[in-house]
């Protein structure tokens, strides 16, 4: 055999290899499902941060595929069919829809935000979804999405949330101490407390009420999260509303060196609104349950010769009452912020330094749009809670003088004739019999017809005693104060209140004669009044009366010209003199008339 080596020359015989044909490429999977309509706005995919956190990328072993469900703010991973969309029925039955993602690569970015703001969630897979965020969303999906939901998927709101709600949460303390923000014995305290019924946590607190204390105000000082602030704030809500003579635990000996107003003031300013409701009523609790000075201790647990500065009890309730001021004004929640404001300043009135705060804050007229009659039950609280707001602040001289320049009484009155309830008619009755010392009030119950309103209220059957005696001293005031109240009371009201008409006292000569040195009461008040009627008003009839009444004094009054000069009253009644009402000419000339030629000569050119 010869060795002979192969010819490098030589091509090697193969069988040829055939092109591999290209793969037709598949058309993208419907966004939406078959006969629907794509909507005309994409809607951003919004996920709150547990969610994305909770969202993390997970291989199945059988497919390197993953599918992401999302129910409400839950996320699963699963293996679903290739190359799947699907809209899926909610499992609550109740008709929204959770949207179901199959994509061959998925990537998302990691939360980064660690508290309030929502978290996009940005999905991309090319080629099939280049910027899944502005996913659309189909016309059988498309629903209102309540704040921190998912596509229609309703979620509780902070304000619509309730105390037992909040108290079913499972907070993780363990956490907490492992990051040493409580410490060990907070975490037995807490363990001995939490998720127990009330015939454990009451003994609980009769023997250690304090230490508790001092715990829940650790970590709302110390701890920012959302959920867990709602959960000690309801867990202080609820151990005050079993027993409110609990607050008292907070002005506790060992206690002395703990600001136990800043936490409740601080979530007051920047909390949900179910944080701030359970602030503003735990801190009206706590501050209305202080003790008096005793032994160097102030309120707040501050000693007199304490170094440290303590938020001053002052400080709290002004800040507290110029919140409840704000949510009468402008409301942060549309149902629940005027109850919560009249229930808290239903308390805090009782102290005389809040009144003088709430009227230094023009909150007195803020009152007054809420007097008016009830019907329903929640209606007829508020109207309570406002109408005891106004007995209380009728002890206050400065609250006064402002309601005596408002229309409270005719409201008041109204709300007697047209309410049944016997808290409310009661609460009423004594805040008039308060106004009633009052003279700017005793003419104007007179003219609102009150005494007889009275004679029909004690006809019917009541069986509040507080009531009956209140009806009999009113009743009493009323017939005294009527005794006494001579036509130019009334004459006054009429005019200090800028409702001036035709009534028989203006052209009587007995009046004038008997009441013009009256007129000097005051230097001079009624003139001056007549005078800003004449300058400010648009009502024909008080024009021309207050010309007749200024008219009127000139001719009884010995000095009433040089009186009127003084008040440089000439030109501002010679404009009324071109008025387009020719009743108010006729008066503003007769004026002129007496000013210029005396009360003798004006009266012949007259007749």
């Amino acid at each position: 055999m010869s060795n002979s080596s192969p010819d490098p020359s030589r091509k090697r015989k193969g069988r040829k290899k055939k092109p591999t044909p290209r793969r037709k490429q598949q058309r993208p999977p419907p966004l939406y499902p078959a006969g629907g309509t794509p909507p005309q706005q994409p809607k951003r995919l919004l996920l709150r941060q547990p969610a994305a956190a909770a969202a993390t990328r997970r291989r199945t072993k059988r497919s390197g595929k993953r599918r992401f469900e999302i129910r409400a703010n839950r996320w699963q991973a699963t293996t679903p069919p290739r190359g799947r969309v699907a809209w899926d029925p909610h499992p609550s039955g109740l008709g929204h829809s959770c949207l179901s993602l199959s994509l061959s690569s998925l990537i998302f970015l990691p939360p980064v935000s660690l508290r309030s703001s929502p978290l996009s969630l940005l999905l991309f897979s090319s080629p099939l979804f280049p910027v899944a965020a502005n996913l659309p969303i189909p016309p059988s999906a498309r629903s209102p999405i309540a704040p921190g939901g998912l596509f229609g998927h309703p979620v509780m709101d902070h304000a619509e949330l309730t105390t037992e709600q909040v108290l079913k949460r499972d907070i993780p303390w363990e956490s907490y101490m492992a990051n040493k923000l409580i410490s060990g014995t907070c975490l037995q305290l807490l363990r001995r407390y939490d998720h127990k019924p009330e015939s454990q946590r009451g003994p609980l607190l009769d023997e250690d009420g304090p230490s508790y204390v001092r715990v829940f105000l650790n970590i709302l000082r110390n701890i920012s999260k959302e959920d867990t602030v709602e959960y000690v704030l309801a867990l202080i809500d609820e151990m005050l509303a079993v027993n409110p003579k609990r607050a008292a635990l907070f002005y506790d000996n060992s206690l002395s060196g703990e600001d136990i107003y800043d936490p409740f003031l601080r979530l007051l300013l920047k909390g949900n609104w179910f944080v701030q409701e359970k602030s503003c009523k735990i801190l009206t609790q706590i501050i209305s349950a202080r003790p008096k000075m005793q032994n160097g201790i102030v309120p707040n647990g501050e000693a007199s010769n304490s170094k440290s500065k303590l938020t001053s009890t002052q400080d709290v309730l002004r800040g507290l009452v110029d919140w409840l001021c704000s949510q009468l004004r402008n409301p942060t929640h549309p149902n629940c912020s005027v109850p919560t404001a009249m229930h808290c300043l239903a308390t805090l009135l009782r102290e005389q330094y809040v009144r003088a705060l709430f009227v230094q804050a023009d909150g007195v007229k803020l009152l007054i749009p809420l007097i008016s009659p009830a019907s329903t039950q929640q209606s007829i609280q508020l109207l309570y809670e406002t109408c005891l707001c106004i007995w209380l602040l009728s002890f206050y001289d400065a609250a006064v003088d402002y309601l005596s320049t408002t229309r409270v009484m005719p409201r008041l009155v109204e709300v007697v004739k047209g309410s049944t309830k016997e808290k409310v008619v009661r609460v009423v009755i004594m805040s008039i019999c308060n106004l009633l010392a009052k003279g700017a009030f005793a003419a104007q119950m007179i003219d609102l017809g009150l005494p007889h309103i009275v004679q029909n209220l004690k006809a019917q059957a009541w069986t509040d005693e507080d009531l009956l005696d209140a009806l009999n001293q009113l009743e009493i005031g009323l017939k005294d104060n009527l005794k006494k109240l001579s036509s130019f009371e009334k004459y006054k009201q009429q005019v200090l209140l800028g409702h001036l008409d035709w009534s028989p006292m203006h052209k009587d000569p007995s009046f004038w004669r008997e009441n013009i040195n009256n007129f000097e009461e005051n230097d001079f008040q009624i003139l001056r009044v007549l005078m800003t009627i004449i300058d400010t008003s648009a009502d024909t009839t008080a024009l021309a009366v207050a010309c007749y009444d200024l008219s009127q004094f000139l001719q009884y009054h010995p000095s009433g010209r040089i009186v009127v000069a003084d008040l440089k009253a000439k030109d501002r009644v010679m404009k009324l003199m071109n008025h387009e009402n020719a009743e108010v000419r006729k008066n503003a000339l007769l004026c002129v008339q007496r000013l210029f030629l005396g009360a003798k000569y004006a009266s012949f050119l007259q007749t």
